[in-house]
């Protein structure tokens, strides 16, 4: 049964200004987001000393508080039944938005509805990776040594790989769905992304396969498929939601349920593969190469920046962007060397929460807090972190950022990557590369990271202190 919220809407209700001072309701993994008439209503202080609240913050025009994954989902559920919030009022809290932060949410939402494909397919591709990997236990992969279990592996890998290669289809689905248009039109072209008639994207750029060139009004156009084409699936997405929503205002009703759906998927091809397809190709190789760039031509120093600054990025929001840069890089490399790099740097603040623990070890209150805040850490969550503790005292975050860079230094040296992307911390070391004794090096980077950022904060705490003495 779902736990009653009542008490502690009627108090939240009261604290963000009363129910008419609510436009929209919406929630991300651990936040939930509000829209508010006017922000300078809200109590903040009130707000995060509510049981159940584990942070509170304004980014732009949205109040956002931390709940924790889980519970977030519950609360917005219940306070959207409480307050009764319809279309028109998304429609204008979305016009209230700046556009970054308008880009910023669309991006967030196509991706929390499909992340549980997502974790699913990276978790059974790190499981298979630890089945058959040598070394780990021996001389000898977990399956050389059970043989009885060669062909529950064989279905786990073509369970987690079928999911990856179709992962176009199942982006397009979810942003056609996520801007306005009929899901079924966003699976219709995300099939056509990856239809078998194509010449594989993997093989065609290698040199192992040669494409058809056919020529439209004049245009020769290669058909290629579109494997791997995160930000390509986006961006077709949206079209076909816009193409739907276009073709149901201006068509006459007699005939709009047989064109509609046939000149969304006709129009959206030819863009597809006309102007889409290569631009969006173009930009994924881009945003690719930046990356490698960074990481040889920057090296160690690339790595510890990203380390440091990642965490602040959550802050801002603007982190649920790099789902689309991780699957594009896995597409393109087959690893995600991003994955650990954010690992490392969650978990310096981590250690960064342990330090402030250690700091006020006799305050119960503070005890709760941390206890509970780190424990979403191990679990791939930091808002809690960040905003009940860290962002608050400001020297733990800063110490959590040093502890990052330290960690990050780690990955670098040791050639640490992923097979997968989606998951963190604990969860995380089922999607490491096995490479270069990856799972061993994995665990010293992150309690490299863990240390530094308790030793920092507990350091910076004491002196802190002796300054207000």
């Amino acid at each position: 049964m779902r736990e009653d919220y009542s008490g502690h809407l009627a108090d939240l209700i009261a604290a963000v200004g009363g129910k008419e001072n609510i436009i929209y309701i919406t929630h991300c993994a651990t936040r939930l987001r509000l829209s508010l008439q006017d922000n300078h209503k809200a109590n903040l202080e009130e707000i995060g000393n509510l049981e159940r609240v584990k942070g509170v913050f304004n980014v732009g025009d949205q109040l956002q508080i931390i709940y924790g994954a889980g519970r977030v989902n519950e609360v917005c559920q219940a306070l959207k039944e409480t307050l009764s919030l319809d279309e028109a009022n998304l429609q204008s809290s979305q016009q209230r938005q700046k556009p970054l932060q308008r880009f910023v949410k669309s991006i967030s939402d196509v991706f929390l509805e499909i992340m549980p494909s997502i974790l699913a397919a990276a978790l059974l591709m790190g499981l298979t990776s630890l089945l058959t990997t040598k070394g780990l236990f021996g001389d000898r992969s977990i399956v050389e040594m059970y043989p009885q279990i060669s062909g529950l592996n064989r279905l786990i890998a073509i369970a987690s790989s079928g999911i990856f290669a179709l992962l176009p289809m199942v982006v397009a689905w979810s942003a056609t769905r996520r801007y306005g248009g009929r899901p079924a039109l966003g699976l219709a072209i995300g099939a056509i992304m990856v239809h078998p008639g194509l010449v594989d994207a993997f093989s065609a750029a290698s040199g192992n396969a040669a494409a058809e060139t056919i020529s439209i009004f004049g245009l020769p156009v290669e058909l290629v498929g579109f494997q791997g084409g995160i930000i390509i699936a986006l961006m077709i997405g949206y079209t076909v939601a816009w193409l739907d929503q276009y073709f149901n205002r201006k068509l006459p009703d007699i005939i709009k349920f047989v064109l509609s759906p046939m000149l969304t998927i006709l129009l959206s091809s030819l863009l597809l593969f006309t102007i889409i397809g290569p631009f969006g190709r173009l930009l994924g190789s881009g945003i690719t190469g930046g990356l490698l760039w960074m990481a040889e031509y920057l090296g160690i120093f690339g790595y510890m920046i990203f380390g440091a600054v990642q965490q602040l990025i959550v802050i801002t929001g603007l982190h649920h962007t790099f789902g689309a840069i991780e699957g594009q890089l896995l597409a393109s490399t087959g690893r995600d060397f991003l994955n650990p790099l954010m690992s490392v740097a969650l978990m310096g603040q981590g250690g960064a929460v342990v330090g402030y623990m250690l700091l006020h070890f006799n305050d119960k209150k503070v005890q709760t807090l941390c206890v509970s805040a780190f424990t979403s850490i191990l679990f791939g969550i930091s808002e809690p972190a960040l905003f009940g503790v860290n962002l608050k005292y400001r020297f733990p975050l800063m110490a959590g950022c040093v502890a990052g860079a330290a960690g990050a230094a780690w990955v670098y040296l040791s050639k640490l990557t992923a097979v997968g992307y989606g998951t963190t911390a604990l969860p995380g070391i089922t999607i490491v590369d096995p490479a270069n004794h990856g799972h061993v090096n994995y665990v010293v980077a992150h309690l490299l990271a863990l240390t530094t950022g308790a030793i920092l904060t507990y350091i910076a705490g004491k002196f802190a202190t002796r300054a207000e003495c």
